[in-house]
């Protein structure tokens, strides 16, 4: 069959991802290989102290997503997208959105990003014995019941992004386990929300009069390749404007996009990881134990399948990269030339290898907005160096890389170092990987052990969601099929990697700056109270 044909008859799948930068839909055939994209740019906003993006946003971002994919389809194969095997959508994980009975949304989405619910992060925590981060849904509605918020008593339903969009296009109130995982705690012996805390968290709102039950709002969880509903006429019509889609299609639960990048690298097995590097940075490892104890630095969520994952996640990373890049733009037009941005970027990266292993005296923070693991509520980018620093561009890059990983260091050291948790594979992807080496060699320095990124790590999580969507049309004709084993022998069979390990002295340049890192955190806290 051409690709034609497959897509005139269906045999394709289809993932759509939200991004904090870029929502992206990938179009795979029956083997999982990408034929198809389309994509659509857009940013979050500062309104009223909220990190938030409107609703007539994202629905826009939708659509405009999903018609730069037709018109993908179109150029490449003349045709037009009718129907598929079936669809899936992803976005960025917890946050908060809450839901009347009309189904009306009651405040401004609450993003990830925001770190405005320390105080009920810290009291769940504490409660559950379960470590409850800021960005949780979780913690997000606790905030909201402690600050007497008016909507409080109207919510009827609450969720993620992702499980919004396939709420409206399927009128399903589902989600996948691993978006689910950023909820609220998961039992991974039932693959469901963890009873105990559930009745816990009841008792703590009852005395403030929260009338309704945890139990009653939450999004019913279904693992990676159950039946999450069919796509609705409705829903067709609202996903693409040309009204070609038809209804009917299978959808898969909707994921968060750590799932997706589990996926996207094939590291849903016990002991393999992954690394997100872009707008934010998360570390990943499916763990063959519980951890000791409690760490605030470490989350508990779960791969789609609802198999344990101890995560280290960051809220920032390359945001300072992408501001520098600016700058250097804007500088080069300044001297009468345009430089192409690809370009720009590569000779960024490559001359951080030329920087000193402990960059020379270089110091900087990037942190464009609050980080728990560090124990801040705000941020504010700062770059410092000593007087007799050697202030060169390879050793600014060099620093400009380590800073986008330290804050992930600091978590990873107590997940690697102090739990002793194994790892046998670790998973790069993300723009942080984008120029060949260089990010791979900068994360493995910070990780102390190699880091690999395969062929399609470009794809990214996007495409992880269209390869679950194909796991869902697999598993109705396989029930037994696993997860893992569908990557491994239908997905990534044959499939090659290139793996980076540091040298020892580039892992001790590291551990040298992360010394000096640390002591130099008062500056960070002094440039929040004071910029």
């Amino acid at each position: 069959m051409s690709i034609k044909e497959l897509i005139d008859s269906g045999k394709t799948a289809i993932g759509i991802e939200f991004g904090s930068t870029r929502i992206k839909a990938v179009m795979v055939d029956d083997a999982g290989k990408p034929i198809a994209q389309g994509s659509f740019g857009w940013e979050n906003r500062l309104e009223n102290g909220v990190w938030t993006y409107s609703l007539d946003m994202i629905w826009k971002g939708l659509q405009a997503a999903y018609t730069d994919l037709l018109e993908d389809v179109k150029k490449q194969y003349d045709t037009v997208i009718k129907t598929t095997g079936a669809i899936g959508f992803s976005a960025m994980m917890h946050g908060y959105m809450a839901f009347n009975e009309a189904d009306e949304l009651l405040v401004p989405f609450r993003t990830w990003r925001n770190t405005i619910t320390g105080e009920a992060a810290e009291a769940l925590t504490e409660e559950f014995g379960f470590n409850i981060p800021q960005r949780w849904s979780i913690a997000h509605l606790y905030q909201a019941v402690l600050n007497k918020e008016e909507h409080v008593k109207d919510i009827t339903f609450f969720t993620t992004l992702a499980g919004y969009i396939h709420w409206q296009l399927s009128g399903e109130k589902v989600l996948g386990v691993g978006d689910a995982s950023g909820m609220f705690p998961i039992d991974s012996r039932t693959g469901n929300y963890n009873e105990e805390y559930l009745d816990k968290y009841d008792r703590l709102t009852d005395v403030y009069g929260f009338d309704r039950k945890i139990r009653d709002i939450l999004p019913k969880v279904l693992s990676a390749g159950e039946d999450a509903g069919k796509l609705t006429a409705e829903g067709a019509a609202r996903l693409d404007i040309s009204g070609n889609l038809m209804p009917g299609i299978p959808m898969c639960p909707p994921e968060g996009d750590a799932g997706t990048g589990m996926v996207a690298t094939n590291s849903v097995a016990v002991r393999t990881g992954n690394v997100s590097a872009g707008t934010s940075i998360f570390a990943m490892v499916v763990m063959e134990k519980a951890l000791s104890r409690v760490h605030p630095e470490i989350d508990v969520v779960t791969t789609p399948v609802g198999d344990d994952v101890a995560m280290v996640h960051c809220n920032n990373c390359t945001s300072d990269i992408n501001a520098w890049a600016k700058i250097f733009r804007e500088y080069s037009k300044a001297m009468g030339f345009e430089v192409d941005t690809d370009k720009l970027y590569t000779t960024m990266f490559k001359a951080a290898l030329g920087g000193a292993a402990d960059c020379g005296g270089l110091m900087g923070f990037n942190y464009f907005s609050g980080e728990p693991v560090t124990g801040f509520e705000e941020g504010r980018p700062v770059f410092a160096r000593k007087v007799n620093a050697d202030f060169s561009f390879a050793n600014f890059m060099r620093l400009q890389l380590y800073s986008a990983v330290s804050t992930l260091k600091v978590g990873l050291d107590i997940l690697l170092r102090e739990e002793n948790v194994k790892v046998d594979k670790l998973f790069g992807h993300g723009g942080f990987f984008k120029t060949p080496e260089v990010g791979q060699r900068i994360m493995s320095a910070a990780t102390g052990g190699p880091i690999t990124v395969m062929e399609t790590a470009g794809e990214g999580g996007a495409w992880g969601m269209a390869v679950l969507a194909l796991f869902l049309k697999e598993k109705m004709e396989e029930a037994d099929l696993t997860l893992s084993d569908y990557l491994n022998n239908k997905i990534f069979a044959g499939e090659k990697g290139t793996t980076v390990t540091a040298s020892p002295e580039e892992a001790a340049g590291f551990d040298s700056f992360m010394e000096s890192f640390k002591a130099a955190l008062p500056i960070e806290r002094a440039a929040v109270d004071t910029l």
